[in-house]
């Protein structure tokens, strides 16, 4: 029973994969990157594509090995399976605890990262939605704040710019209008050229950090049950990886007699 169950889970992992990997695929071939590899190095900030492509890579490859190895009933398969699983397990682990003792360093990395991508927030359509997403749905604007803005040559307040969107904001930093049905994409144009007093009644002036920092307390107990879930089923594939190890080599240990 073990043995199909642990075959019911490597094959899902593998379709899993496959899928990940076809949608970041598609996605490429839309944006023309697969005609021109250089993009993806000409891109300065996060491509979203890149880390579907990633997941998509690791689950097929864990799939594939787990697969192929209880099919085939290989145990090197196997071992590697497991040993990736538990790779993976501590690595997760070490994050999360390095992440909880170095808050201040983990703050100061992730407004770098926010930073860079806001410079590439006009460069790449999948990176763009992201960030407005975020904005939109933790009603924050910029890294800190939206002076970050300035990172981005659209929307920078310096004399030399010539862009219409010049010391504003991406509509996503807008406070919505419940009266307006269609979104207004030109909502933040020119709002920081006003004075700060004024930003309040049109855009958000929470920073996403700060946003996010809100955000964990609040759902603190969901967060840790992704993190437990995740956790058992990992748990649970090292078991039955090992189980079926030990089946496997009982077997050939009891033929060799």
């Amino acid at each position: 029973m073990d043995h199909y169950v642990n075959l019911i889970q490597k094959a899902l992992n593998k379709l899993a994969g496959v899928a990940f990997l076809a949608a970041g695929l598609w996605a490429w071939s839309e944006k023309g990157v697969l005609s021109d590899l250089t993009k993806v190095t000409g891109l300065h900030g996060l491509d979203p594509v890149v880390l579907v492509l990633m997941v998509g890579i690791v689950m097929f490859t864990l799939g594939f090995a787990g697969c192929v190895g209880a099919l085939r009933e290989n145990i090197c398969l196997l071992k590697f399976f497991c040993g990736a699983i538990v790779f993976i397990f501590l690595l997760e682990l070490a994050v999360a605890v390095l992440a909880f003792l170095f808050q201040d360093w983990v703050r100061d990395r992730v407004k770098e990262f926010f930073e860079n991508n806001i410079k590439s927030y006009r460069d790449d359509i999948d990176l763009q939605n992201l960030i407005d997403s975020l904005q939109k749905i933790n009603h924050c604007c910029g890294a800190q704040g939206p002076d970050d803005w300035d990172f981005n040559i659209y929307f920078n307040c310096s004399s030399e710019s010539k862009s219409r969107e010049k010391c504003g904001v991406p509509f996503s930093c807008c406070i919505p209008d419940p009266a307006q049905k269609v979104v207004n994409t030109q909502c933040g144009y020119d709002v920081r050229k006003k004075s700060k007093s004024q930003w309040d009644d049109q855009i958000f002036v929470k920073g996403c950090i700060l946003a996010l920092e809100a955000w964990l307390p609040r759902n603190i107990y969901i967060v840790a049950g992704v993190f437990i879930a995740i956790s058992l089923l990992q748990i649970f594939g090292i078991f039955l990886a090992r189980t079926l190890i030990s089946d496997i080599e009982a077997v050939k240990a009891g033929n060799a007699f």
